[in-house]
């Protein structure tokens, strides 16, 4: 009985060294860092090694924290920049823990880090925005308008807004926003690594403005292009009028030339004619002008001893 009773106190006595054990040992994964705590408290220094670690059973835990890049990303907020253009700014960031037990004694979990990153970033990007010009955070130093995009249809107050001479850009304008940021995160335990602008956009009340500005603009393009096309169109057809009528002339100048040329020929035909055989011509033009003359609405009175009928006369048969 007795020893019975000694080997269930080993057991339990063993159980608990293994329960005791198993709670004093405890592993960090890969990309992983931690703080003990006890009682609630932070104890000891950070843990950054991955692999398996000691701490003390029942009254202590391990808080682990990422080491890896995290993403914050806001909500897209309504800003006025210096010009008074209300826009849409939607930015992102890229952060890690640096410093555990501040992270930890500060904002606690990745939930209120991205609570207490709002606050910073929102209020570094509002104040940096509304005090530059729109063209400062859409445009680049090295971006160079081509004279091509100037020239031509260009209005004179965009072709002046291409040319301005841009002081910081959008490059410096999220460095600068980067720098202030990282100025003020080191308290909490975080390193912000990158800040940028994903998205800018007007207000939809200045986008309406906007696209009507534009409409009007191309109805002003569409209009200049219609007028020089008429003006072509007219240039043209006034063109085309005076070569058909040069054609014109060209031609009833060279009719009447082969007319002159026909009627030369042909009284030069009729002379020669005339001159072989005066009597034939006679009689030729006689019956020519007996075939005119047959018309209805002609009378001719004449006597019977006319020299318009002496062919008919002499062709009659002599009387008997």
């Amino acid at each position: 009985m007795m020893t019975r009773t000694i080997k269930g106190t080993l057991g339990i006595v063993l159980l608990l060294v293994v329960i005791a054990a198993s709670g004093s040992l405890y592993i960090l994964e890969e990309g992983m860092q931690g703080v003990i705590v006890q009682f609630g408290k932070p104890v000891g220094s950070t843990v950054a090694e991955a692999g398996l670690h000691v701490k003390l059973p029942f009254i202590q835990r391990i808080l682990r924290f990422e080491k890896r890049l995290l993403i914050w990303d806001g909500d897209p907020n309504q800003i006025p920049t210096a010009g008074r253009e209300f826009i849409w700014v939607d930015a992102t960031a890229r952060w890690r823990i640096v410093e555990p037990l501040k992270f930890l004694e500060s904002v606690s979990s990745e939930n209120g880090a991205q609570s207490r990153l709002d606050d910073i970033i929102d209020s570094v990007i509002r104040d940096l925005v509304s005090a530059s010009p729109l063209v400062e955070l859409v445009r680049s130093t090295t971006w160079q308008a081509s004279e091509s995009e100037i020239e031509g249809e260009t209005p004179q107050e965009l072709a002046e807004e291409l040319m301005r001479e841009i002081q910081l850009g959008r490059e410096r304008m999220t460095r600068a926003i980067l720098e202030e940021v990282r100025i003020m995160t080191p308290q909490y335990g975080i390193e912000v690594v990158d800040v940028r602008i994903k998205h800018l956009n007007y207000v939809q009340s200045v986008r309406e403005k906007v696209y009507d500005r534009m409409i009007s603009e191309r109805n002003r393009i569409a209009s200049r292009y219609r007028s020089e096309g008429e003006g072509r169109s007219a240039e043209i057809l006034g063109n085309m009028e005076k070569e058909l009528r040069e054609i014109r002339s060209t031609a009833y100048r060279r009719v009447q030339e082969i007319r002159g040329e026909a009627d030369a020929s042909a009284t030069r035909i009729y002379g020669e004619a005339y001159g072989r055989d005066p009597e034939f011509y006679a009689f030729s033009r006689t019956l020519e002008e007996y075939k005119e003359k047959q018309n209805d609405s002609i009378m001719l009175v004449l006597t019977t001893d006319s020299d318009f009928y002496q062919y008919l006369k002499s062709a009659s048969p002599p009387p008997e």
